[in-house]
C-alpha cells in the first residue's frame, strides 16, 4: 500500500524530472516548440501536487501567454491550459477568481465544442464547484442540478460522471441547508453505486459516509451513529485498521455516539 509520505516524494521527483526536461526541450528545440510547452505544462501541474499551488498558478499564467501567442485562443492546449490555471487558481486559495475563470473558459467550450462535449461538461462541473467553494451554496446545488438533468441525456444515469454529479449535487445541498434532502439523495445514490459499483468500492464507501453524516445532520444522530459502526467495520475489514479512512470513522462514530447520547445532532 503507498504511504502518504510517498506521494509528494513522488510529485517532487516529477517536478525535477520536467524542469529538467523544460530546460533540454528549451535549448534544443526552442521556447515556442509543441514540446517545450507540453513540458511546462506538465512542471506546473507537478509543482502543484508538490505543493506548491500559488508557484503553479503563476507558472500556468505564464503559459497561457505563451499558448495564445503561439496556438491561439481556441487551440485545445490553450483551453487545457485555462482549465489548470482556473484550477491551481482556486487551490491556491481565490474560489472566486476560479469560478470566474471557468465560468470563462465555459463560454468557450460552448462556442467552440458546444454544450454535450465531455470538456464542456467537465468545466460546469468544476465551475459549480468553485462558485459553492467561494460561498454560494445554493447557487452550486442550482447548478449540479441543472448538470445533472444534462448528464443523464447525455450520458445514461448510471455513467460514472453521472454518479460523481449526483454526489456534488447531495453534498451542495446540504451545505445549502437542506440537510434532510442531502440525506435522501446520499441514499438515492447510495443504492445505485452499490448496483453499479458494489458493496466494496471506494466511492460506495464514501457515500455511505456523507450518508451516515447527513443523517446526523438532519437530526438523527443516533441513526448516523448505527451507519457509521456498519462503515467501521467495513474499512477495517477492506482497508485495514490503520488507514487514514478507517482511523477517521472511528474518530466519526465517537462523535456521533456522543452527540447521540447528548440528543444533539448540529454538528458533524
Amino acid at each position: 500500500m503507498e504511504t502518504a509520505s510517498a506521494r509528494p516524494d513522488r510529485s517532487t521527483a516529477a517536478r525535477d524530472h520536467f524542469h529538467r526536461l523544460t530546460g533540454i526541450t528549451t535549448s534544443q528545440l526552442g521556447p515556442d516548440h509543441r514540446d517545450t510547452l507540453t513540458a511546462r505544462n506538465n512542471l506546473a501541474s507537478w509543482r502543484g501536487d508538490a505543493g506548491d499551488a500559488a508557484g503553479a498558478m503563476n507558472a500556468f499564467a505564464e503559459l497561457l501567454a505563451d499558448n495564445l501567442r503561439v496556438l491561439g485562443p481556441d487551440h485545445p492546449d490553450t483551453l487545457t491550459i485555462r482549465n489548470n490555471l482556473a484550477r491551481w487558481r482556486g487551490d491556491a486559495g481565490d474560489a472566486a477568481g476560479a469560478a470566474t475563470a471557468f465560468a470563462e473558459l465555459l463560454a468557450d467550450y460552448l462556442r467552440v465544442l458546444g454544450p454535450d462535449h465531455p470538456h464542456t461538461l467537465t468545466t460546469r462541473s468544476h465551475l459549480a464547484s468553485w462558485r459553492g467553494d467561494a460561498g454560494d451554496a445554493a447557487g452550486a446545488a442550482m447548478a449540479f442540478a441543472e448538470l445533472l438533468e444534462h448528464m443523464v441525456r447525455v450520458l445514461g444515469p448510471d455513467h460514472h460522471d453521472t454518479l460523481i454529479t449526483r454526489y456534488s449535487l447531495a453534498q451542495w445541498r446540504g451545505e445549502a441547508g437542506d440537510a434532510a434532502g442531502a440525506a435522501t439523495a446520499f441514499a438515492e445514490l447510495l443504492a445505485d453505486r452499490l448496483r453499479v459499483l458494489g458493496p466494496d468500492h471506494p466511492h460506495t464507501l464514501i457515500t455511505r459516509k456523507n450518508l451516515a453524516r447527513w443523517r446526523g445532520r438532519a437530526g438523527d444522530a443516533a441513526g448516523a451513529a448505527t451507519a457509521t459502526a456498519d462503515l467501521l467495520a467495513d474499512y477495517q475489514r477492506v482497508l485495514g485498521p490503520d488507514h487514514s479512512y478507517t482511523l477517521i470513522t472511528r474518530n466519526n462514530l465517537a462523535y456521533w455516539r456522543s452527540q447521540a447520547g447528548a440528543g444533539d445532532a448540529s454538528g458533524g
